[in-house]
This record gives C-alpha cells, sequence and structure tokens, in this order.
C-alpha cells in the first residue's frame, strides 16, 4: 500500500537542497525503486519541507539508507520524517 512521506528539515536552504538533488541526479539509482511523486518547498520557518508518495514504507526507508551519506555531503544531517498510509494518489 502506497504511503505519504512528509519531510521536515530544519535549517536547510533551497541551496542545500538543489546540490542534494544534484547529486543525488548523479547516480544510476535516483529516482529509486518505490518513488512514486516528489515535492518540496521552503516552510516558511527557514527550512524545507519534502513531500513524497512512495510504494511503501521500506522502499522509503531503504531510500534514506543508501541517499544518507550523499544528505550529509550537502549539509544535510537531521530530518524529521512522518508515513502514512495514502488511501489514493492521483496522478495527472
Amino acid at each position: 500500500m502506497a504511503v505519504i512521506v512528509t519531510v521536515e528539515i530544519p535549517g536547510v536552504t533551497e541551496e542545500q537542497y538543489e546540490e542534494l538533488m544534484r547529486q543525488l541526479g548523479g547516480t544510476d539509482w535516483f529516482p529509486a525503486d518505490g518513488l512514486i511523486a516528489h515535492a518540496a518547498g521552503p516552510d516558511g520557518e527557514g527550512g524545507w519541507k519534502v513531500v513524497d508518495f512512495w510504494d511503501s514504507e521500506d522502499q522509503f526507508l531503504a531510500f534514506v539508507e543508501r541517499a544518507r551519506p550523499i544528505m550529509e555531503r550537502a549539509g544535510i544531517s537531521s530530518m524529521l520524517p512522518t508515513v502514512q498510509q495514502a488511501v489514493n494518489v492521483v496522478l495527472r
């Protein structure tokens, strides 16, 4: 069953986020297996918010483990994910 993953990343700038995405894009495994959709933007409090849809929580957690070294290189050392069941995901 699909899940909604909301991630709060306190203190992260747009530049750090874009560097992370650049580095992830340089791998042969991104977009990761199980990623349905990704959106991100400033949280209005000096950090960054990500909302993803994944096929499963396990696939999200596997991605985090694989991406952790890249996140750290981009200066992202702390993130606060929340995972909840998705009843419906509609893509245009």
